[in-house]
């Protein structure tokens, strides 16, 4: 994809105010550790962020850190390969449900519906929707492999009519990301549902606050600029965090 022009400092500034709230600050590299986590954490709080995103063993420490803080704790499941052993999605969802996971990021088993395989994927985001317990579910499509626009769509009609509250469109750990055309799909699915309490996340591949504003842009477009807030909308990023302050911090 191009990459969006520079923004003027006080438009850069006008996007990240808009764009800190709706963010889920990730940590989810192969080496993150429990003082990286801690330190994420205090990021959160200082900025206000939606939700903080880590692995499933650093939920605990993630909730007490940021307990009164309104910053959510989202983790991860069947992640990233989108394998197809659902009683052991429902067991890690029920644990980190456990250790106070306030959200759960589901990648689906993206590699069954590829192959045509639609039940295997529906039965999954089924079964972990009804270990939720109304705790808000987010499935990641992976977008990148599914690559074709009508798969896509497929992709997240099934999963909005499984139950899942958000769909999500990466991991971050495949060679493409999130994408406009693919996040254009998927909001195109919500618009036609009708349904405007279902959410969108975008997640991989943002570092400038241009990429939030493209996205957002995006958003208003389709679902109209009274849309997105942290109930619809969420940006899963980690490195996009440091320019949204720097935006805000350069503003005239």
């Amino acid at each position: 994809m191009t990459a969006p022009a520079p923004l003027p400092p006080q438009d850069a500034a006008r996007v990240a105010r808009r764009a800190l709230p709706l963010l889920d600050l990730t940590d989810l590299s192969d080496a993150c550790t429990a003082a990286a986590v801690a330190e994420l954490c205090g990021k959160a709080r200082a900025s206000g962020v939606a939700a903080v995103c880590v692995w499933p063993r650093f939920v605990a420490d993630s909730v007490r850190a940021l307990k009164g803080s309104g910053v959510r704790v989202a983790t991860v499941i069947n992640f990233p390969e989108g394998g197809e052993d659902a009683e052991r999605a429902v067991a890690d969802t029920s644990a980190s449900l456990a250790d106070g996971a306030d959200e759960i990021d589901l990648v689906l088993p993206y590699p069954a519906l590829m192959r045509g395989d639609a039940e295997t994927a529906r039965g999954m985001v089924a079964a972990v929707r009804a270990a939720c317990a109304g705790r808000l579910l987010k499935v990641i499509l992976e977008t990148g492999r599914l690559e074709a626009p009508d798969l896509i769509a497929r992709a997240s009609r099934l999963t909005l009519d499984a139950g899942a509250d958000f769909i999500k469109t990466s991991t971050g750990k495949t060679p493409v990301s999130a994408t406009p055309a693919a996040a254009e799909s998927m909001l195109n699915v919500i618009r036609a549902r009708g349904d405007r309490s279902a959410g969108l996340k975008v997640s991989g591949g943002l570092r400038r606050v241009e990429d939030a504003g493209a996205y957002l842009a995006l958003a208003d477009r389709i679902m109209g600029p009274d849309w997105a807030s942290p109930n619809t909308f969420r940006i899963g990023a980690s490195a996009l965090h440091a320019d949204l302050v720097r935006a805000l911090e350069a503003a005239p």
